[in-house]
């Protein structure tokens, strides 16, 4: 009898999207609490299934191919229903005071620390964040933080903060590119990262803002903004960055601001308090508004 749905091994297909977000076989591997070795040998078994090589090797770590970004796009999209499904099938009210939505990038950078610093305040509030990459699936949650000017009549929002678009990359990349000034960057190589969010600015937007030409260099595409910044990171190219969001970045020196110029994001990230937010997530709401 033929299966109802054409799917490689879900095992594999799990270690796969793990490895794809982390954008490392040994991150993924902590995570699910095997070896290396054994996420590797999933993903070999996956690539061999499919006939097409989902990752490019690297010695600091792993990057996707279009392949491999077209299927973590797929499979972000599945998990991300399952996991909706799930949250409704389960009563976590009992449990959970207030459920807040954000992408990996935001939680990551910003809202993990900002929950642990609220939880110093008000430890009896319990806190839970739905990571999802996904545009426009917001689930069960209470809150949800956007990219973007809110649309009309959809809800209450309020502003959390807005940036300037600054380009980062390390002082390694820096000095091999010999990048003093914009007009380096144009011959330089650049992340472009690329998804379904309409509002991102482009390397091509920067410098026009800045009154250049479109850029000429290399460029290497990534549709996660988190593996953007580890592919900066690791010397790949430079990329774009919200000096707020990455400031831990900047501060710790893993990135720095390559040249002085910078450009006002053109929108700003917003907070969502959705009809089901309680009075407790009411509470976190005004303390993250407050806080940002």
């Amino acid at each position: 009898m033929p299966r109802p749905y054409d799917l490689s091994s879900i095992t594999a297909l799990i270690c796969f999207e793990a490895a794809a977000r982390n954008a490392s076989f040994k991150k993924a591997a902590q995570e699910m609490n095997v070896t290396p070795a054994a996420v590797s040998h999933q993903i070999k078994a996956l690539e061999t299934d499919l006939g097409c090589n989902l990752f490019l090797r690297r010695s600091r770590g792993v990057e996707l191919t279009e392949k491999g970004a077209f299927l973590f796009i797929a499979i972000q999209r599945g998990f991300e229903t399952i996991s909706e499904a799930v949250t409704q099938i389960r009563d976590r009210q009992e449990t959970v005071d207030v459920t807040i939505r954000a992408t990996t990038a935001v939680s990551s950078l910003w809202l993990t620390p900002k929950i642990s610093a609220f939880w110093k305040i008000h430890p009896a509030i319990t806190v839970s964040q739905i990571i999802s990459d996904v545009p426009g699936m917001t689930g069960r949650c209470d809150l949800s933080i956007h990219y973007g000017n809110p649309p009309e009549n959809d809800g209450e929002y309020r502003k959390l903060f807005q940036d300037r678009i600054v380009a980062l990359g390390t002082p390694a990349f820096a000095a091999e590119h010999g990048i003093i000034d914009v007009g380096d960057l144009l011959k330089a190589p650049l992340i472009h990262t690329s998804n379904e969010e309409t509002d991102w600015t482009t390397w091509s937007d920067w410098f026009l803002a800045l009154g250049h030409p479109a850029p000429k260099g290399r460029s290497f595409y990534v549709n996660n903004y988190m593996i953007g910044l580890q592919a900066a990171q690791d010397d790949v190219g430079a990329v774009l960055g919200w000096d707020g969001l990455a400031e831990s970045l900047i501060r710790e020196e893993r990135l720095v601001q390559l040249v002085a110029e910078t450009i006002p994001s053109p929108v700003a990230f917003h907070l969502k308090i959705h009809p089901r937010a309680t009075s407790k997530a009411r509470l976190f709401a005004d303390w993250l508004v407050k806080s940002a």
